[in-house]
């Protein structure tokens, strides 16, 4: 509560205070960086910004160090509070080239076991079986794999 007192004894109107209150209730990274950011606006240090986030989240506030990384983002000229994107890993088992492939084994053999088309295609068993289920909406029926028609 020490926080928000502060905090609102900076704003202006009645709106800030709303805003501050909305704000320091929340306990997520992006609450929290909006906090970083509203302190950098109004002109608060690094330091004293972590000691804020400290009083109004305890156990549940950001790292001294990535307090002062966010901080310095701001300093630069940045604007956003979201994460930057991630590269990440790209589906490989996934694509329409994997789906039509496990399209023709089923309609070879439809008697195939999800392990054996998986082996077939290359590809693990759990995405083999979402390729079925989700993709192709396929279900196993009697041990022979059949389009399912279910309203939709």
């Amino acid at each position: 509560m020490a926080a928000f007192a502060q905090l609102a004894a900076v704003g202006r109107g009645s709106n800030m205070c709303v805003y501050v209150t909305a704000i320091f209730t929340m306990c997520e990274s992006t609450e929290q960086r909006i906090c970083i950011k509203f302190c950098f606006k109004i002109g608060k240090t690094a330091a004293k910004t972590y000691q804020l986030l400290q009083q109004a989240y305890g156990e549940d506030a950001m790292g001294r160090t990535q307090v002062f990384v966010r901080f310095r983002r701001f300093k630069e000229g940045r604007s956003s509070v979201e994460s930057d994107p991630r590269s990440g890993r790209p589906s490989t088992s996934r694509n329409e080239e994997m789906i039509a492939e496990v399209r023709t084994i089923v309609r070879n053999n439809r008697r195939l076991t999800v392990r054996e088309m998986a082996h077939a295609c290359g590809i693990s068993v759990g995405s083999c079986d979402a390729i079925l289920t989700d993709d192709l909406h396929m279900k196993c029926v009697s041990a022979k794999f059949c389009a399912t028609f279910a309203n939709r």
